[in-house]
């Protein structure tokens, strides 16, 4: 025969059991996004123009990501206001794992560099990996009687504020490098934007504009080329692209490490489950020696990394970025 319980601890049951119970419907909804996702093809917001690098990249990886999940990943161009536009409407999309975003370096600028944005890269989205990141080259015109970091800076100082350098716009990588080296070198440097990094390099071919950091992938060819003169590579290592050009590491610039980087993000709401599963399926399909060979072809190093790892980069470019900005004085608004 079983003792009854006393009525304090009947009570206290109860409302165990009810609490209980609360929980798991609470968690109901996660646990089903999970289970039979994805039931329907997932889209990639790039919110930049087609065939640039972020986009090639996001169509590479998007397409490792589909054999994985067995459904289609489209990409979906939507550019405007520097990337805002497309993270936007990421931001604002529903929050099961069926949206996902292509962002950045330039979305970690635009946190300090917008002081009005609709979004946060931080708080609205969750990191699912960083595909792949790029170093910075410092080009010059061949006229310009450089060949190292130190040459540059002594041939700057001695010219006053003569010495321009280009940058895809105000606010963007090229232009906060350009603007760090230029204080690191204690040279007067003048900014010269443009309305994108293609016409910027063309003005530095022709000799409009004597020095631009780029991306390494966007001057790759023409460095090889011999239409511009490669000086250092931003960062710790030299790039297995161009073995003989230095690493800013290697010169007094150490300071000078800032690298272009491509991830995928989902809204923060995304269940846990799914972002799990998304991000599994990234780094697997980054891994894939098909899809490495492609971005090392284009120039990018891949990364892959996990989720976790991938939020925690992110929290530290935006913070990094944010001092560059400052530094430079450069606003949107």
């Amino acid at each position: 025969m079983t003792t009854p319980l006393p009525p304090l601890r009947r009570m206290r049951a109860a409302a165990f059991l009810t609490l209980a119970t609360l929980c798991a419907v609470a968690a109901a909804p996660a646990s089903a996004a999970a289970t039979g996702y994805p039931e329907r093809p997932l889209r990639i917001i790039v919110p930049f123009a087609a065939g640039g690098a972020t986009d090639v990249i996001a169509r590479t990886v998007a397409q490792s990501m589909s054999v994985r999940l067995g459904q289609p990943v489209v990409v979906e161009n939507k550019a405007g206001a520097n990337g805002n536009i497309g993270a936007v409407m990421a931001a604002r999309s529903e929050p099961d794992g069926y949206t996902l975003l292509m962002a950045t370096s330039s979305h970690a600028i635009n946190a300090t560099l917008y002081h009005k944005l609709d979004y946060s890269l931080t708080r609205d989205f969750a990191g699912l990996s960083n595909l792949a990141s790029v170093p910075l080259l410092l080009v010059v015109n061949p006229s310009v009687p450089a060949k190292t970091p130190q040459e540059l800076a002594a041939y700057a100082k001695a010219n006053g504020n003569r010495v321009n350098y280009a940058s895809g716009g105000t606010g963007t990588a090229s232009h906060l490098a350009g603007a760090q080296f230029s204080s690191l070198a204690g040279a007067q440097m003048t900014h010269v934007p443009y309305k994108g990094g293609a016409q910027a390099l063309n003005d530095v071919m022709g000799g409009q504009v004597q020095i631009m950091f780029a991306n390494l992938p966007e001057v790759l060819s023409q460095v090889q080329a011999g239409r511009l003169t490669p000086i250092a590579v931003t960062g710790a290592q030299r790039h297995a692209a161009l073995p003989d050009v230095p690493a800013f590491a290697e010169t007094p610039y150490t300071a000078m490490n800032a690298r272009s980087w491509f991830g995928l993000f989902v809204p923060a709401a995304t269940p846990a489950p799914v972002v799990e599963k998304l991000s599994q399926a990234i780094t697997q399909g980054v891994s894939d020696p098909a899809v490495q060979d492609k971005l090392k072809g284009l120039g990018a190093d891949p990364v892959g990394n996990g989720h976790a790892a991938f939020q925690q980069y992110v929290n530290q470019e935006v913070e990094r970025w944010s001092a560059l900005v400052r530094q430079s004085g450069a606003t949107a608004d």
